[in-house]
Order: C-alpha cells, then sequence, then structure tokens
C-alpha cells in the first residue's frame, strides 16, 4: 500500500523532500508513500507536515507524521491519497483484519473527513446539497473543495514561512485571485478575528490561540457555502470561543453557511441546530433543536460577555 523510502539526514527543506520523495503520489500514479525527515537545528517539523497537510489537503492528499524520534527529532512521514487508500481498505476482511489488531475505525474526526471529501467512505453514500461527493472523482472532488468548502484543523496547519496574511489569503490563491485583493480580503477576515496587528507575524511569532485564530480565518475568507470544523476553539480561551462561535452562528444566519462542528464542550454542542452524539463509533443520539431551545442555551452561553462581541476583546481594539 505505501512505499517506504530511507533517506539519510540532509540540508534539503521539508517540501523538496516531499515533492521529490512523494512525487508518485502527489502526481495520482500510487496511493501513499514513507519517508524519513530529519529537520535542521530549530526546525520543527511536525509543524511542517502539519501546514503542507493544509495546503494539499484540499487537492486530496494527507500529510502525516506517523512517528517521531524523541532523540534526533526525526520524522516518519505519511503522504497519501484517502480516496484511494479507501478503495484498497474496501474489503470486509481487511476492516476485520484491522478491527482485530486494535485500530479504531469509525471515529469522529474519519466521519468529518468522509463528510468534507477527504476521505472515501467504503460503504454508503455523501451528498452536499445535490452532489454525491462520495461518486467523484480526485480532480472532481478537488474542485468541489476550493468552490464549496472551508476547513478548520484542530492543529492550525498553518504554513510556517507564511506571515498570518499570506496563510489566510491561500484558499483564494488557489482560486486564481490576484495577490492584491486576496491581501486585502485575508487582512479583512484578520480584523474580524481581532488579528490585524498580527497580520505580518510568522506563525512561530504567535500564541496557539491566535494561530488558532488565523486557520479559523483561512477557512472563512472565501466564503465557502459549508465548514467542516475540528475542535475549531479547542486552543482558545472560554472568552474567545464564545466570541468565534457567535461569529459563527451570525455567518450561519446572514451568509447562509454551513458549518459542521466537531466538539467535546456540551456548552457549545447545544448552540447548534441538529446536534449528533457519537460514541465508541456509533451514532447514539441525532437531535434536531426547536428554536426555542436554541435560543435558550444561546442565551445562556453568551450571557456572560454583556454584549461584548468583538473578538479579541480590547487588546484586539488596540491593533486596529
Amino acid at each position: 500500500m505505501a512505499e517506504r523510502t530511507r533517506v539519510t539526514p540532509s540540508p534539503r527543506s521539508f517540501a523538496c523532500d516531499l515533492a521529490t520523495l512523494c512525487a508518485p503520489t502527489l502526481a495520482g500514479l500510487k496511493p501513499a508513500s514513507l519517508f524519513r525527515y530529519q529537520p535542521a537545528p530549530g526546525q520543527d517539523a511536525a509543524d511542517m507536515a502539519a501546514a503542507w497537510h493544509a495546503a494539499l489537503a484540499p487537492r486530496g492528499v494527507t500529510v502525516r507524521v506517523l512517528k517521531q524520534c524523541p532523540r534526533t527529532g526525526a520524522v516518519l512521514v505519511y503522504v497519501y491519497r484517502p480516496a484511494r487508500v479507501a478503495r484498497l481498505l474496501a474489503d470486509p476482511r481487511t476492516l476485520d483484519f484491522l478491527a482485530g489488531e486494535g485500530y479504531a475505525l469509525g471515529t469522529a474526526d474519519a466521519l468529518l473527513n468522509q463528510l468534507a471529501g477527504l476521505e472515501k467512505p467504503t460503504r454508503g453514500k455523501v451528498f452536499i446539497g445535490s452532489h454525491e461527493i462520495s461518486a467523484m472523482t480526485e480532480d472532481e472532488l478537488a474542485k468541489f473543495r476550493q468552490a464549496h468548502l472551508g476547513f478548520i484543523f484542530q492543529s492550525y496547519n498553518l504554513l510556517p514561512t507564511m506571515t498570518a496574511a499570506e496563510n489566510v489569503a491561500l484558499p483564494l490563491m488557489f482560486k486564481g485571485v490576484d495577490k492584491k485583493t486576496r491581501l486585502t480580503k485575508a487582512r479583512k477576515e484578520l480584523k474580524a478575528m481581532g488579528l490585524l496587528g498580527r497580520a505580518n507575524h510568522l506563525p512561530t511569532e504567535m500564541s496557539g490561540g491566535q494561530q488558532q485564530r488565523v486557520g479559523i480565518a483561512r477557512a472563512f475568507v472565501s466564503s465557502p457555502k459549508v465548514i467542516f470544523a475540528d475542535e475549531p476553539t479547542g486552543n482558545l480561551d472560554s472568552r474567545t470561543s464564545k466570541q468565534v462561535l457567535y461569529r459563527m452562528l451570525e455567518m450561519s444566519k446572514t451568509s447562509h453557511v454551513t458549518f459542521v462542528m466537531v466538539t467535546h464542550e456540551p456548552e457549545l454542542a447545544e448552540c447548534a441546530d441538529r446536534i449528533v452524539t457519537i460514541l465508541d463509533g456509533k451514532i447514539c443520539s441525532n437531535v434536531v433543536q426547536d428554536e426555542e431551545t436554541k435560543k435558550k442555551n444561546r442565551d445562556a452561553l453568551f450571557a456572560d460577555l454583556n454584549g461584548d462581541l468583538d473578538i479579541g476583546g480590547e487588546a484586539a481594539k488596540e491593533q486596529k
């Protein structure tokens, strides 16, 4: 299923090794590749892998670190096309074998990836509106994701050599928007997230919470119809989490954006139109909330904000 390529530590960049050693997978000729990367002093290979995952996921390619050596910092990187791998795993005997070996099947993350078209389901169909994305080719999926979908990753997945504004502008670059226009839109989105003063900062110059907000801004900037969010407020403080959720609800109301969110925080989930609870890979409940219940839950959640709905609060206002 995957080819493991051994390389000796070298001064080459992560991008260079990725392009060279995983070319068949990136070109769609192979379902997966493995390579070992030895980062230079001061580099964080895991962060680089996460950033490239963010850039390549809309094109149907996943980049993940499988293992990192605590002594040298070297990483084993798995680069694969989920749709191709899913077809290889479609055989029920394969699934039985994996389950017997203790691999978790049917997790919330896997479900979110399948709903977003990042992975192919082994059984069943996935529709977004009238589009059956589970039947699309990889090229069709890539175009559909770029045109209609946004993603908020739990681990930020920012490109480390790009500023906050450049990271936010990435989806617009893939759509062919000119540099001046996309950076203007990116700065506008960063302002809404309380981060205009960080527009020219690299990810390493920002806190975890600020990086999370940059990742959220990146998902919002292209005005997608559906946004898939994996623990979007997991690295934010309680107040900022509520402010971000309020903005998501306003976008849903005014711009008709659909959010599909994975969260372990019940008070956030209780503000949704529909709550699907999954335990051990199985749906335990599927509840559509009535308007009265939603209003009650949302009022209770936002009560302690006292009308302060600007993300970032006073610090953000000073940056503006």
